[in-house]
């Protein structure tokens, strides 16, 4: 199992967004959903780092 890092959900952030504006015309609403939690996990970071 590997560690997810911030980096990794900005990345996957911004490949659903490539994907979204590639293709506006498909059902993103669960892209969306991710988009939203990634967005909120990048903003709350820890107060402490390993």
């Amino acid at each position: 199992m590997q560690v997810v890092t911030e980096g990794d959900r900005r990345k996957e952030v911004r490949a659903l967004l490539y994907q979204i504006q590639a293709h506006p015309e498909r059902d993103w609403t669960a892209a969306r959903r991710r988009i939203a939690t990634l967005n909120r996990l990048i903003a709350t970071r820890p107060a402490s780092r390993h």
